[in-house]
């Protein structure tokens, strides 16, 4: 087991990597909630299938309570969000409870919310179950959805401690492997020029992966996600750099449907446009084509799904909570491990995104 310490202006905690790491979660709360009231589990329907009732084995001693979400993104709409906060009020959570939070980042998202709005706040632990989630159970960002854009109704809520079993990852499908391992990638463009060439020289086959690779790869990028985590909370600064190929992910995203295309995999078409621009603009020195040919020997999609129009992608960007008075801005490459934010006119994203 590898303990990361995550270090922010309002909370220290650490985060528990490893197999097995979540049979420790019982004794973790004995020791550090004394006096807890009650639990409630926020998981969603695939996550219950493969792996609840290990966990309430775990936990029987305190009988938890257990809602279950609808799984992905449909986890992060107002009506679940209040279903979830209809089951903490009808089970007697009190401000002595507390909420494990047990799926991928849509489950995290939404019980982190949940716990930071329920009775002004109660506090929650991370149990991810994804490879995505490693990024996502760092650092306290909680949010859900709108109808015009992702993660608009949210707030920052760090938890209590992450328990990250890559036990649970064992039963993750391709796409989603894919979808976190974006992430992991993003980590090392915008910090690391040599985790990046580990990557290119190890990682060949998404389905392929050892848990040594795997392990070392998650563990990198938790640790990336806590340099700027740690400097920046609330994201006022340098904390933006980790929105590097989200700016049109996110738009893609909401344009394709919740649901419809993976996070990840949208995050890899925005950084590659990034890329794109970063050498446009910036001079980046960087091989785009081998980095392109990489990840598609990965198993990701390159370009923006035909049938989406630029104009729709724009306006999503710049609703986005990314853009400053409407000026879309995005996070580019000056080299790989120095990124920045520059924002951009309208007519040139326009033109860029059509010839993408």
């Amino acid at each position: 087991m590898e303990t990361i310490q995550i270090q922010t202006e309002s909370k220290k905690y650490n985060v528990f990597v490893g197999e097995g790491v979540s049979k420790d979660i019982a004794a973790f709360l004995a020791v550090q909630f004394p006096k807890l009231t009650r639990v409630l589990i926020i998981t969603d329907e695939t996550v219950a299938k493969l792996h609840l009732e290990n966990l309430l084995q775990q936990l029987n001693s305190l009988n938890p309570v257990v809602f279950t979400a609808p799984s992905g993104e449909k986890a992060k709409t107002f009506d679940v969000y209040y279903q979830a906060l209809s089951t903490a009020l009808e089970k007697h959570l009190d401000r002595k409870s507390l909420i494990l939070s047990f799926g991928g980042g849509a489950v995290g998202d939404l019980s982190g919310f949940v716990a930071a709005s329920f009775m002004r706040g109660i506090p929650f632990i991370q149990i991810p179950t994804t490879i995505l989630a490693h990024d996502s159970a760092v650092g306290g960002k909680v949010a859900i959805n709108h109808p015009l854009g992702k993660n608009m109704i949210g707030t920052f809520y760090q938890p209590e401690a992450v328990f990250y079993d890559l036990e649970l990852l064992n039963t993750l499908p391709v796409q989603e492997i894919r979808s976190g391992f974006a992430e992991v990638i993003k980590h090392a463009l915008i910090h690391d020029a040599a985790f990046y060439d580990w990557l290119l020289s190890n990682v060949t086959d998404l389905q392929s992966l050892t848990m040594d690779q795997l392990s070392y790869s998650l563990i990198k990028g938790i640790k990336v996600k806590n340099e700027f985590v740690s400097q920046d909370e609330k994201e006022l600064g340098i904390r933006a750099y980790l929105n590097l190929g989200h700016t049109l992910g996110h738009a893609i995203e909401s344009e394709m449907g919740y649901g419809n295309f993976t996070h990840g995999e949208a995050v890899m078409i925005g950084m590659i446009f990034a890329l794109k621009l970063s050498k446009e603009l910036l001079g980046l020195t960087f091989n785009l084509e081998k980095f392109i040919t990489w990840v598609e020997k990965l198993g990701y999609q390159t370009s923006v799904p035909n049938h989406l129009s630029a104009d729709k992608l724009l306006n999503k960007m710049k609703q986005d909570k990314k853009s400053v008075g409407e000026s879309v801005r995005f996070v580019l490459l000056k080299e790989i491990g120095q990124p920045l934010l520059r924002g951009l006119d309208d007519s040139l994203i326009l033109e860029r995104l059509q010839t993408f």
